[in-house]
This record gives C-alpha cells, sequence and structure tokens, in this order.
C-alpha cells in the first residue's frame, strides 16, 4: 500500500465512564445517530426505518459467538486461562471444527503460560463432561483437546464448560446475562470470539417490521475473530497486519446483490464481507480456480474498473460451473481512508476505540466527516462501544 495513515489523525479522546459496562434491558431502546449528506440526526434506534432507502437490503453476520474462555486450575491451585482463537484440526473451517466429537487442536492464547509445564495435562469438569487440554505448541499456543463423553460435539463441551468472551475494554467478568445479551437474536452458525454488536440492537420485532415495511433481509457469516480487538501499533496505518477472518456467502446472497436496489451493511463485519466478495469476482476475472481469500493488500493492487454486476456475475458463474449453493473462504480487507467503497450504501454500526481499525473503516465509508459524528456522539452523551449506542451511516 503506497500511502501513508497516520493513527494519530484517527484518536480521539474516549473517557472509561463513556464506555457501556452493560446492555440496555431493552436491545431496541439504544440511541441511533443518523448521518446523512452531511446531517446529522439524533433519534431511538427503533426509528431506523423510518431512515432507510425504500425496498433497501440488509445484510446481518448471523455469527454465533462461542464460550471461548476456558479456565483449568492445576493442583497448585494456578489458574490457566485458555482463549480459543482459530482451530487446526481436525478441520481449520470454524463451523466443522465446532461439530467434531473426536477432539481437536486450536491456536489459542494462554493466560498465566510459565505455570503450565510441558507434558501437562490439564482437566476440568462440569456435570458429566470432562475436558482434557494438552499443550503441544507454547510458541505458537497450539492445544490439543480430548473429552468424555465423546458423544458431545466440541459446541456441547465448551457451552457447559467456556465462558463468554467479553471484549477486554469492558473489564469485568462474564456474567450469567452476558450468555444472551452478549449475541444476536438471529444468530446461528457458531465460531466467533466476539460478538458482531451492531445487531445486537435489532430485536426479533424489528426484524419483521423490516420486512413488513418492503425492506429484504439476508444472512451471510462472518466468524468474528480476537484480531478485531487488536490496537494498531504502527503510525502509519498501511504497516498495520491485518488479522484473518473466516467468512461464508450463499448463492442467494449474490443473487439479492445483483438485484437490491440500496445495499445496508448492519456492522462492519457485514460490510468487510460484502466489499471481500466484490474482490474475489476481480481475482476471478484473471483466473476461475482460486480459492475464496482476500488479502490486506488486495484493494489497493487489484484493477478497479469492474463494476458490481460484473464482479458479482463473475462469482455466480463460477459458483454454477462448479455447482456450488456457498463459498467458504477467509479475509483479512483492510479497509481504510483512499479505499473505495464498491457494494455497501450504508452502514448500521457502534461508536468504537479510538486509533482502531474499525474507526480507519468509518472513515473510509464517510471521510473526514468521521469527527464530527464521533464529536456529537461524545457531546450528546451516547454509549460507546460493545453494549453502547448505534448509528446509520451513509456514504457522502
Amino acid at each position: 500500500m503506497d500511502q501513508s495513515i497516520l493513527m494519530k489523525d484517527f484518536w480521539y479522546d474516549l473517557a472509561p465512564e463513556r464506555i457501556a459496562q452493560y446492555p440496555l434491558a431493552e436491545r431496541d431502546q439504544s440511541r441511533l445517530l443518523v448521518f446523512k449528506n452531511g446531517v446529522i440526526e439524533h433519534k431511538l434506534f427503533t426509528q431506523v426505518t423510518e431512515f432507510l432507502p425504500s425496498q433497501s437490503t440488509l445484510f446481518f453476520n448471523d455469527t454465533r459467538v462461542i464460550p471461548a474462555r476456558l479456565f483449568f486450575q492445576k493442583e497448585t491451585g494456578a489458574i490457566i486461562e485458555i482463549f480459543l482463537l482459530n482451530p487446526i484440526s481436525p478441520s481449520s473451517l470454524v463451523q466443522q471444527a465446532m461439530e467434531t466429537t473426536s477432539g481437536s487442536q486450536w491456536h489459542c492464547t494462554i493466560g498465566n503460560l510459565k505455570r503450565w509445564p510441558e507434558k501437562t495435562t490439564l482437566t476440568t469438569k462440569s456435570g458429566d463432561i470432562k475436558i482434557q487440554a494438552s499443550l503441544i505448541n507454547r510458541e505458537q499456543g497450539i492445544v490439543e483437546f480430548s473429552w468424555q463423553p465423546d458423544s458431545k460435539t466440541f459446541a456441547e463441551v465448551i457451552s457447559q464448560i467456556g465462558v463468554t468472551p467479553l471484549p477486554p475494554y469492558l473489564n469485568r467478568k462474564a456474567e450469567r446475562g452476558d450468555k444472551d445479551t452478549y449475541q444476536t437474536v438471529y444468530s446461528h452458525h457458531e465460531g466467533a470470539v466476539a460478538a458482531p454488536t451492531a445487531g445486537l440492537h435489532f430485536t426479533s420485532r424489528m426484524l419483521d417490521e423490516l420486512k413488513s415495511k418492503g425492506h429484504s433481509i439476508e444472512f451471510l457469516t462472518l466468524h468474528v475473530s480476537a484480531g478485531t480487538f487488536q490496537p494498531v501499533k504502527a503510525e502509519n496505518a498501511a504497516d498495520h497486519t491485518m488479522h484473518k477472518e473466516q467468512i461464508i456467502i450463499t448463492k442467494k446472497n449474490i443473487e439479492a446483490l445483483l438485484s437490491a436496489k440500496s445495499i445496508m451493511a448492519v456492522g462492519t463485519t457485514s460490510l468487510r464481507t460484502l466489499e471481500s466478495l466484490y474482490w474475489y469476482g476481480v481475482k476471478l476475472m484473471q483466473r476461475t480456480d482460486l480459492s475464496f481469500q482476500i488479502f490486506q493488500e488486495d484493494p489497493y493492487r487489484l484493477p478497479t474498473h469492474y463494476t458490481k454486476q460484473q464482479a458479482l456475475e463473475r462469482v455466480l458463474q463460477v459458483m454454477e460451473a462448479n455447482d456450488n449453493d456457498h463459498l467458504t473462504g477467509e479475509t483479512s480487507i483492510f479497509i481504510m481512508p483512499g479505499y473505495s467503497l464498491k457494494l455497501v450504501d450504508g452502514l448500521i454500526t457502534n461508536f468504537h476505540q479510538p486509533g482502531s481499525t474499525l474507526i480507519l473503516l468509518v472513515a473510509a465509508f464517510v471521510g473526514p466527516d468521521w469527527r464530527k459524528i464521533y464529536q456529537q456522539a461524545l457531546e450528546n452523551n451516547y454509549r460507546f462501544l460493545s453494549y453502547g449506542d448505534s448509528s446509520l451511516l451513509f456514504r457522502n
């Protein structure tokens, strides 16, 4: 990437008391900042349908947060925390790894690693379930898990033993209520270690209201990884290494994109998935045997003259030729100022951390007005980050 984007230009002061520690009692009662054509309005989230273009198509990320924090206590009393990041075997695909009953290996971050000697197996129990963890590779954080009864899937095991992985900036332990509130009402495919928080505001009633007002709803999947909280340590954003995340898109999603009048992304994860799909279409213009993998530099080195229609139709052609009804891939797309949006017209999203990759994405979407938006949110006492308030942003 041949550009210099100084991270100091994407910083704002966020006092700790502005970070929402808990969700509201009613999901859809959060506040909503609407930004369109340079104008800002302050509303309630229940009014979001009033501002959507007629017959919009909304894309929701239906990933489901897994209880990715596992705690093991040694005989000495030392607590070892294992945080699941991504699976290695029997499959690197999250959903398949969650369904296995035969043991699995995962990349993990490990708290108190120095207290876990080589060749020591950790064990913990809950009810009729016992799970064992063995350290396979200390440097890479690779842990092998086995469990009894082996009729249980890995998803069932960690559902009983694991803890909800709250964002580190909440600085509190997960509570019983978080198991439900840190999950969208439409979550389906297990595999995320962080919630797609823009969707936390939606209730089943609001989804029904969207349909009744002539809008279309589509579900795609991006399994949010812990990398979403990774700080940008480089002075120049272009020097930052983006994390990879697994994505799943259906043939129906692509057909909906081709016929959509207005494309609205519910959350930055949905936006990143949709924009990644465009670049996959561009790649398939050159070679049809390429796997669905988008690298962070792709949007800044690939040809940009293909239309949305051309790119999406190319993906469909290749899917039909291979008799596929869905695509599974990975993306580390990095959307920052200078990026030209290819598919998405509007974005529903929460308020993000200063100096983060998500602030860069918002700045790419609305331009320099991102600062005005965040200043207005601060001055009007909006609640920030995962359990905070929401915004509806339109491209300038």
